[in-house]
């Protein structure tokens, strides 16, 4: 380190070390910030230009128009600092490249890592396109990275900036010199008097009122004290002693307290060694709920793909012009394409409700429900099945029990255990339903069967999703959720489920739920259902419009109402044309779907009901959205009724002749008025 024995080079060097640092400090995060925001706005307008190619290129790639790549490519000609693109197929071939005019050909032959990457003074960029979260291709561009310029650039304008500041320091320094020192010079002369012959009579001559006259002015003042507290060091001794002793008893108190403090860290230290042991314990549970998530998502993406794969294999044979087949076997691949179509239905379904469910978003009407009504509804949907197969139901006569329960839930309870014991029941056997109150104010409900039974080791995964046990590869249809699904749906109604098997004899399901007091029974007959028959009627000449935007839709409705020649079917692939089909035809019933381009279903319905001509026109929906807050919200907005896709064709027959019937009730009813 550089000594420097002159008060004017010691302050003309502090200057300069306050300056020096406070310019590198300035420069540099000036530089920093610039090339910062340079590199990012270099990065964002090179992933902005492969997204917007990308982009543009997603048509090209799916229809494998390398012209069309070619020509979103040469855009590229309008941003120079752009050297060379390309777009690669999604099998990472070359697609159609581009490079700028002065600048070599190089492309990559195959697609890098996507992200950016600097080479040579350039960047480069791969970006993946996606479609519907399918892999298009990827985009590739290069670019020049002129980082290094810039930093030169900085450095020797700071350079240049550091001289100035120098020699602009150097000149005030030498105005100012005589000013800032001399006062400071004659107190080091005085004081080094004082030091050498003891005699502190001696004062600093005082030089105007600035802060060194003030350090004169203190350094005379100290002179004079310096007697004075001489004779006060005596006393600061025999106080320094009284101190001391205050001091250790003070030293005794902060050991005592380092003890108890010593004792509190213990404690506290057991305390944060239990929390951790828990906290390992969560983060294993968490650990196991991870695994066990992968698992499930890896067999749900299993069994959707089973089914998919019998619709589209199947479909592929009815489309395709190689492989003919005759009429029988054209009906047999339909049957396997409809089959498989509910089954993937039935399997999104549980799904969904599973996912509800383990969400918290199932909403649980807790109400008493009179049990032999609920038997006799499941009695009845479960005859044909059970009928189908040779097997004998066996329901209680007489129920007089009631539970505390969600009624459409403890239904689709009871309809998955009878279901599970029909499909694994054997040719002939029977299913034996039973209720025995098993402890105070709790009610057994047991479904038994005579299937092949279940051994121990299967009893206890029986309850894991998508694990039917081994009967994956068995002539039985099954999503492996239902038992899942009916084991939530009891526990959220606060009651247990449990199972008892014997290998070769069978299995025993049964519900433990709480009893309650009777309810009445309901009054029928005082109205009749919405939809039920009604007179028939009385035009041969119906018109219905449809405004879909999917052509497979229109053209499945199309086919069904073929079927109906007393039927006129008007099509519309917009909501904005339904509308004017509706007032310039005035149909008598109306089809909707809600997802529309243009205005939705919803606003279509609102423009019908605020116009006179249309607003009396019943409209059905027809649609996929097909979640509780979906229905209820439009039913809410004036729907007549409120059909989910994919469509059921005997619940859609049952809606247009319900409609139907309604339309002629209130005919009848608007011609009485007028007599």
């Amino acid at each position: 380190m550089i000594r420097l024995r002159s008060l004017r080079h010691k302050l003309l060097g502090v200057i300069a070390m306050v300056i020096l640092p406070a310019m590198l400090v300035s420069i540099s995060t000036v530089v920093a910030y610039d090339l910062h925001v340079y590199q990012q706005t270099i990065r964002d307008d090179m992933r902005t230009q492969a997204e917007l190619l990308g982009h543009m290129s997603a048509p090209a790639l799916t229809f494998d128009d390398q012209r069309l790549a070619q020509e979103n490519l040469s855009l590229l000609r309008l941003r120079p600092k752009v050297n060379a693109g390309a777009i690669y197929n999604a099998r990472g071939a070359l697609f159609a490249r581009y490079a700028a005019p002065d600048q070599k050909p190089v492309i990559p032959a195959r697609v890098g890592q996507p992200g950016f990457q600097f080479q040579s003074g350039k960047m480069q960029l791969f970006q993946p396109i996606y479609d519907n979260g399918e892999l298009l291709g990827t985009v590739y561009l290069r670019a020049d990275y002129e980082m290094m310029d810039r930093f030169l650039d900085y450095v020797l304008i700071g350079v240049l900036a550091a001289l100035l500041a120098l020699l602009i320091a150097w000149l005030v320094m030498r105005r100012l010199n005589e000013v800032i020192t001399r006062p400071i010079l004659n107190v080091a002369h005085v004081a080094r008097e004082v030091m050498k012959t003891g005699d502190v009579s001696r004062r600093a001559e005082r030089f105007g009122e600035d802060e060194v006259a003030e350090l004169a002015e203190s350094f005379n003042k100290m002179l004079s004290d310096i007697e004075s507290r001489k004779r006060e060091l005596e006393n600061s001794n025999r106080e320094i002693a009284r101190e001391a002793e205050q001091r250790a008893l003070a030293q005794q108190e902060v050991m005592r307290l380092n003890a108890e403090l010593e004792q509190r860290v213990h404690e506290r230290t057991m305390q944060l060694e239990l929390a951790n042991g828990e906290l390992a314990m969560a983060m294993e549970e968490a650990k196991s709920a991870n695994q066990a998530k992968s698992a499930f998502l890896s067999s749900m993406s299993h069994e959707l793909r089973t089914p998919l794969n019998a619709i589209l294999g199947f479909a592929q044979i009815l489309t395709s012009d190689k492989l003919p087949s005759t009429l029988a076997q054209k009906k047999e691949f339909a049957n396997h394409i409809l089959k498989s179509g509910r089954h993937l239905l039935a399997l999104i379904n549980e799904i969904l409700d599973l996912a509800k469910i383990e969400s918290g978003a199932v909403a649980l009407s807790m109400e008493p429900v009179a049990l032999a009504d609920i038997l006799q509804e499941c009695e009845t949907m479960m005859a044909p099945l059970a009928g189908q197969r040779g097997i004998r139901l066996l329901f209680p006569q007489q129920v007089s029990y009631n539970v505390t329960a969600d009624r459409t839930r403890l239904k689709q309870v009871l309809l998955n255990l009878l279901s599970n014991a029909i499909k694994y029941n054997r040719e002939g056997g029977a299913v034996v339903v039973d209720c025995t109150t098993s402890a105070a104010e709790v009610l057994r409900i047991s479904v038994q069967d005579t299937g092949m039974g279940l051994k121990q080791e299967q009893v206890r995964m029986l309850f894991q999703p998508f694990n039917r046990l081994g009967q994956e590869s068995g002539a039985e249809e099954g999503t492996g959720i239902g038992l899942v699904v009916t084991k939530r749906l009891v526990e959220l109604m606060g009651g247990t489920i449990g199972v008892s098997s014997s290998p070769g004899v069978g299995s025993v399901f049964w519900i433990d739920l709480k009893t309650t007091l009777p309810v009445p029974s309901p009054l029928e007959g005082l109205m009749p259902p919405p939809g039920g028959d009604g007179p028939l009627r009385e035009r041969d000449n119906i018109t219905v419009l449809y405004v879909e935007d999917n052509p497979a839709n229109l053209k499945l409705v199309q086919e069904i109402i073929s079927f109906r020649p007393e039927l006129r079917l008007l099509t519309a692939p917009d909501g904005q044309l339904g509308l004017e089909l509706a007032r310039a035809h005035l149909p008598d019933l109306i089809l909707m779907d809600i997802n529309l381009p243009g205005i939705s279903g919803l606003e279509a319905l609102r423009l019908l009901r605020a116009e006179p001509r249309t607003a009396h026109i019943p409209v059905i929906a027809l649609t996929a959205n097909a979640m509780p807050r979906d229905v209820e919200r439009g039913i809410a907005a004036g729907f007549f009724r409120y059909l989910i896709k994919p469509i059921n064709i005997d619940e859609f027959t049952e809606a247009i002749n319900s409609t139907i019937s309604w339309l002629a009730e209130r005919a009848h009813a608007e011609a009485g008025r007028e007599e």
